[in-house]
């Protein structure tokens, strides 16, 4: 089969572009496979099977701020961010939608058998006979607005990543496939649990979905009793400079930032214990890496995402969200017990073979092609 993935951007550094990436690569194994990228930022970060097509619409990059920026707004700076991130958005929504009426889009869209589409902003725009429209749905449902929601008949097959929430997805589409994201190679290489180093990767977002801000509060918690412990944040992104601050500001100079990297193996292998604090999440791909590497969790209870990937008390501790207290005594239980952070990853590693590798979801995903 023909199969085109649209995405934003394929080249910014997040879940959603390596989740992507990784479908793309998976597909083209048995397919032939392209992938249409409204926007490029950056050159490309994740690796693409040299069979793949890759095509962008507009190559522009975004603003971001710098530091001289965030001196200026130091004091108001998640304002600002916060209607940058929307503002932005606005615009891309508008963008992408000029783009979708032009016929020349429309005449490369009705050469496949099937689109992928990963970006909800897209509707009622590339309807085309004879071609089979498939939307995943990456974020949790209650972030949704029921005008977006109504809309999703226009889709011939919806894919959530989960099946916690399939109830109310099946309230707006009758062809609902629960297909996660898999890991697309599982590393012979472990941790060995004994480097003192705790770890968290996510980007430095305007709005901080990933929690780093209130990782670094848990940390105020404990880092007295343990300072021969560290915690390395990998990331990048507007808030970084606030992070920064917030550091600074309470003496903690036992946490490591760090950009991201293609080396990411390493940092698994440096650390010994994994954290997540996100707001919210769709399926989390970090949290399959570093279960890979035999890692222990720890992630707050959020409505969907951890949950799916953490076996309570058996593979890593699930935490009450807001609830930092609780998050820092489970972190220090595991920072105080090396066999138990062996079992704990060990099991994480089990999980993620039986029902996230890539064997198990390609034949999901070959399932609904032929539905």
């Amino acid at each position: 089969m023909k199969i085109l993935i649209i995405d934003i951007d394929i080249t910014l550094i997040g879940g959603v572009a390596k989740v992507v990436s990784n479908l793309a690569n998976l597909l083209s194994k048995k397919h032939q496979v392209d992938i249409l990228s409204m926007y490029k930022q950056n050159e490309l970060f994740f690796k693409l099977d040299k069979k793949i097509n890759l095509y962008f619409f507009n190559q522009k990059g975004y603003k971001h701020i710098n530091k001289n920026t965030y001196k200026k707004y130091k004091y108001n700076i998640i304002l600002y961010l916060v209607f940058k991130f929307i503002f932005k958005h606005k615009y891309y929504c508008e963008k992408i939608k000029i783009y979708f009426q032009n016929q020349k889009i429309k005449q490369i869209i009705s050469q496949y058998d099937i689109v992928i589409n990963n970006n909800y902003f897209l509707f009622n725009t590339i309807k085309i006979k004879n071609v089979n429209l498939i939307q995943i749905m990456h974020g949790n449902f209650i972030y949704y607005s029921k005008d977006l929601l109504k809309k999703l008949h226009f889709f011939d097959h919806l894919v959530i990543l989960s099946d916690k929430q399939i109830d109310k997805w099946k309230k707006y589409h009758k062809n609902i496939h629960v297909i996660p994201n898999f890991i697309p190679f599982i590393s012979q290489k472990e941790s060995n649990y004994k480097q003192k180093n705790i770890l968290s990767i996510g980007r430095m977002v305007c709005n901080d979905e990933k929690g780093f801000l209130r990782l670094i509060e848990i940390w105020k918690l404990i880092h007295k009793k343990y300072q021969d412990w560290t915690l390395t944040l990998v990331g990048e992104g507007e808030l970084k400079y606030l992070i920064q601050e917030k550091i600074k500001e309470n003496h903690l100079k036992n946490i490591i930032l760090k950009p991201f990297t293609k080396e990411i193996e390493q940092e698994y292998l440096n650390a010994s214990i994994y954290l997540m604090c996100s707001y919210y999440e769709g399926f989390p791909m970090v949290l399959i890496e570093a279960s890979s590497y035999a890692l222990p969790l720890l992630a707050f209870d959020i409505h969907t995402g951890p949950k799916d990937i953490i076996e309570d008390q058996k593979s890593g501790f699930l935490i009450q969200d807001g609830n930092l207290k609780d998050f820092a005594q489970k972190l220090c239980i595991l920072m105080d017990n090396e066999n138990l952070r062996k079992t704990m990853g060990k099991k994480a590693k089990e999980k993620i073979k039986k029902e996230f590798s890539k064997e198990v979801i390609m034949q999901k995903w070959e399932k609904l092609f032929t539905s």
